[in-house]
């Protein structure tokens, strides 16, 4: 599938302080003249901050990293995961549509985006705070249908259930993610069959789901406060 940038581009592009210091960080794990491995981890901060990648984020980030224009193009529109164009403010909701999803109701998933969001996947809504698009599979196989809506997976889902967390989000909201049916993870319905020795002790919500309630960054743009920036090597060279 070809993948061009979009016809609107912004004026420029900058990180954030701390998501320059975050990305120097990165770089600094490889050794002098292999900078360029950090072109994918870079590329995906530019995301975080801005929700998609523009020509001037992808270019910015080739200059830090030495590299030509063709070369960060070339990794920007080969992998799926990066937004070549404007997403929704509040969120960007893919809708797996994979054989699980597909047979337990992806389609009307999809055909909730379509009326509540925009007829046609990667166009932003008319109020700017949604975009959505079909994916391939996000391996969540036995919580189908599911949606990754920001960064996080709301699985078990119904057209009715989404149709509420689109509101929930449009209203400000950030809906718990995970299942939405009861289901603490991947367990049968009925509850756990088998290990249920660890079923004591266990968080709130299951670990992808608690970890996203403890950070709390979800839908939102990364600007680099949301965890501390952890490069104790480079703190030990400026003491040297």
């Amino acid at each position: 599938m070809l993948r061009r940038l979009h016809k609107e581009q912004p004026a420029s592009f900058v990180f954030t302080p701390m998501n320059l210091e975050w990305a120097k960080g990165q770089i600094s794990k490889y050794p002098d003249g292999r900078q360029a491995s950090a072109i994918i981890p870079l590329l995906w901060r530019a995301q975080e901050q801005e929700g998609w990648l523009s020509r001037p984020a992808i270019e910015h980030v080739a200059d830090m990293l030495g590299m030509a224009y063709i070369r960060a193009l070339e990794v920007a529109t080969f992998y799926f995961m990066f937004q070549l164009a404007p997403v929704g403010s509040v969120a960007h909701v893919q809708i797996c549509g994979t054989t699980s999803c597909m047979i337990c109701g992806a389609e009307e998933l999809i055909a909730i985006c379509k009326e509540m969001i925009s007829p046609s996947s990667h166009t932003v809504s008319a109020h700017g705070k949604f975009s959505w698009e079909e994916v391939e599979c996000m391996g969540a196989c036995t919580n189908a249908p599911m949606a990754q809506i920001g960064k996080d997976y709301y699985e078990d889902l119904t057209a009715a259930k989404l149709r509420d967390l689109i509101a929930r989000f449009s209203n400000g909201e950030v809906p718990v993610a995970g299942p939405q049916n009861g289901r603490y993870s991947s367990e049968p319905l009925g509850g756990l069959t088998s290990l249920k020795d660890f079923e004591s002790g266990r968080t709130q919500y299951n670990a992808s789901a608690q970890r996203a309630v403890d950070l709390g960054d979800t839908v939102k743009r990364i600007d680099g406060t949301e965890v501390p920036i952890l490069t104790p090597w480079l703190k030990d060279k400026v003491k040297a």
